[in-house]
């Protein structure tokens, strides 16, 4: 067995381990944590959980979680971990929400697991081995033309400039509206690139780049055979400033409406 399949198997057992934690909380308490933010015990036990089954598992790897921070090795290899990503579509008890853990090794992602609890799937990938949901292969969209193409964007921005970044969101949203065939807004980017992976979504555009968020789904859409560049088009990293996932036939159109709201906005 390689290396990344036998870390393939440490993340998914991770992640069923989380999909119990989350499915077996008939009720938790709900905090606010930061600017129009939440967050929920069950986010904290799945991380807790999580922790230290990594760190039993793997301790020569570093963890990174959106809740706790980062621990362990700060350089080479560490794990990107949202214990709930779309904690506030679980709150309201919306079934929109995932689990996503991913292996980071430099700049990108080796290994990912994307569960989503309520919808009773779960998507896998190793580097160079495909990407699957339920052990089923799964493909990138062949779509090339805007009229055809369902497209999710992410979350309006918060905090600090939230006026002037949104303001190019609008201009985005407006771009897009107009040309393609469905914009939504689902609150969770573990779906929203999960979903581009597997062919439902056409794109999906997060105009942000948290590693919890979307190192586990960006390997995923690379192994189905799409493409994810930062805003400006350049190949993604984890440094990357966006997340914009794209089947292959539409990339330079996401591009250049990327490209029209933000010169703007310049």
């Amino acid at each position: 067995m390689s290396e990344h399949a036998a870390l393939l198997d440490v993340a998914r057992e991770a992640v069923a381990k989380a999909t119990e934690i989350v499915r077996s909380r008939p009720s938790f308490s709900v905090s606010a944590k930061g600017d129009r933010d939440l967050v929920t015990d069950v986010d904290m036990a799945v991380e807790d959980a999580l922790r230290e089954f990594l760190a039993a598992e793997t301790p020569e790897i570093g963890i990174l979680g959106e809740e706790r921070g980062r621990s362990g090795d700060a350089g080479g290899r560490w794990w990107a971990l949202d214990p709930i990503d779309g904690t506030a579509n679980f709150a309201r008890g919306i079934p929109l929400c995932g689990i996503s853990l991913a292996l980071v090794d430099g700049a990108r992602s080796t290994v990912a697991v994307i569960a989503l609890p309520y919808l009773g799937v779960t998507y896998t990938a190793a580097r160079g081995e495909g990407a699957f949901a339920n052990g089923e292969r799964i493909g990138a969209s062949a779509a090339t033309e805007m009229s055809d193409a369902m497209i999710s964007v992410g979350d309006f921005a918060i905090g600090e400039l939230a006026d002037e970044k949104n303001r190019a969101r609008l201009l985005l949203l407006t771009d897009l509206g107009a040309r393609a065939q469905k914009i939504r807004m689902y609150g969770s980017a573990a779906i929203d690139l999960a979903w581009v992976a597997d062919g439902k979504l056409d794109a999906a555009l997060i105009l942000a780049n948290k590693p919890w968020d979307t190192m586990a789904g960006v390997l995923l859409v690379r192994e189905a055979g799409g493409v994810v560049v930062d805003r400006d088009g350049s190949e993604h990293t984890v440094d990357s400033a966006a997340t914009i996932a794209v089947g292959a036939g539409l990339r330079k159109e996401i591009v250049d409406a990327l490209d029209r709201a933000y010169g703007v906005v310049r």
